[in-house]
């Protein structure tokens, strides 16, 4: 972001929008806070930076989106870049702080209107301002054509036969059981993350396809402030699904997705009973279900022998409820698991969320600096092995494994997945017969 942005402040718009997030709850919850502290003592941001009481969730609303009701939208550009600072550079939107605050404030929804009201004034950061544009201009946050992910589709599908006989990856099958959807990282800087996911369906037996567009389930425009955009982006999911017939939309192993998919989503895409049109899952749940119910069989000699723990996503657990199913799968792949302290939905964010790792480099050393919480976490669990299904989680635990020194492998469940799941004999591939030679 520009701190030297010399355009004037439309104040009006500004009021436009404060006025039309003016309702009940927005009022009251501002009016509310008592600034009793404990919303503070659950922000890994105030814990972080020695408890700070300017990172305090309470402070963090009330010096911005409070004081923008205060002045009634009167601000200048200095005081409008002090608030994105503030709610892109303090805060995750985790939703840690509601569950702990006696009142119920959800200080998340309160610091995602300050981004809209920042981003109708022109600023965000430049990350996540390249991955609005990207979505505008190809559907998805990479900038990926549908022919290339078509493609990438069809080239992990035939790699993947040398290992399990007769996987594809259906594109656009009417009528399919799920609709997959993924995280555009994946096809572009992971493919073998969509044949890890071919590789499973396939053993599952699975009736599933891919589609050849509304296939980027994220929406960093959610976190960005673009709100219209946002709901054009799970729209596009939406009526994909509904297009080819399908009965659920499966979600791959991302967080927000998952929030913006089932939670948000509708409300952005202007459904107004808050329901998407198809049912949604996602995959920590059905690779549970799977194992669970027997239709993937773990060979025990090939589960993890080293300790593993299991990072919860704030938006997989807390804010999605899959706690269990993530942690019970985790204990089926592995023999010796150990849950960090707090767990499950009182987990902490690992500091990638929120639009974090795709806000760039110039956040980097800020969001290792929080998520120091996270890597004490980890450390005091002793595991060598952190299990997550998000990618944003991922990535953060690896640069804070570098950072923090940890020495721990970080892996999702569809990689454990496919190490240690018997793969049925009518899947074996064909023995490659030698060629003779003279």
């Amino acid at each position: 972001m520009k701190e030297n942005d010399t355009r004037p402040v439309d104040v009006k718009k500004i009021r436009d929008l404060l006025d039309a997030n003016n309702g009940a709850r927005i009022r009251t919850w501002l009016s509310l806070c008592s600034r009793c502290g404990l919303c503070a003592e659950s922000c890994f941001f105030y814990l972080a930076h020695d408890r700070n009481p300017k990172l305090s969730p309470a402070y963090k609303f009330k010096a911005t989106l409070g004081e923008l009701y205060r002045r009634k939208g009167h601000v200048d550009r200095d005081f409008l870049y002090r608030c994105a600072d503030i709610v892109w550079g303090e805060c995750t939107t985790c939703k840690r702080c509601s569950m702990y605050c006696p009142f119920g404030i959800d200080v998340a929804t309160l610091i995602a209107t300050t981004r809209t009201i920042l981003y109708s004034q022109g600023i965000t950061p430049e990350g996540l301002a390249r991955a609005v544009v990207n979505y505008r201009e190809t559907g998805n946050q990479m900038g990926m054509s549908s022919e290339d992910f078509v493609d990438t589709c069809e080239w992990m599908a035939e790699e993947s036969q040398d290992e399990i006989k007769g996987v594809t990856i259906p594109i656009d099958k009417v009528g399919a059981k799920y609709m997959y959807t993924v995280n555009p990282r994946e096809p572009m800087f992971y493919p073998q993350d969509l044949a890890m996911a071919a590789k499973i369906l396939t053993v599952a037996e699975e009736d599933w396809t891919m589609p050849s567009t509304g296939w980027d389930c994220t929406n960093l425009p959610m976190f960005a402030g673009d709100r219209a955009l946002a709901g054009h982006v799970v729209r596009n999911m939406y009526e994909k699904a509904v297009a080819l017939g399908v009965q659920a939309i499966l979600i791959t192993e991302c967080g927000h997705a998952y929030r913006s998919a089932l939670f948000e989503g509708p409300y952005l895409a202007g459904y107004p009973d808050g329901k998407p049109p198809v049912p949604i899952v996602h995959s920590v749940q059905l690779f549970y279900e799977y194992v669970r119910d027997g239709r993937i069989r773990i060979d025990p000699a090939k589960k993890l022998k080293e300790p593993v723990t299991y990072q919860d996503p704030c938006n997989v657990s807390r804010n999605g409820g899959l706690w269990e199913e993530g942690r019970k799968l985790v204990q089926f792949l592995a023999d010796d698991f150990r849950d960090m302290n707090p767990n499950r939905e009182h987990n902490h964010c690992c500091g990638g969320g929120g639009g974090y790792i795709p806000m760039g480099p110039e956040y980097k050393a800020r969001r290792l600096a929080s998520g120091r919480v996270k890597a004490e976490q980890i450390r005091a669990t002793g595991a060598k092995i952190v299990v997550t299904p998000c990618h944003n989680c991922f990535d953060q635990v690896s640069d804070l494994n570098k950072e923090y020194q940890l020495g721990v492998k970080v892996m999702s469940l569809k990689e454990i997945l496919c190490e240690v799941m018997v793969v049925p004999e009518k899947f074996q591939p064909e023995p490659v017969e030698e060629e003779e030679t003279d």
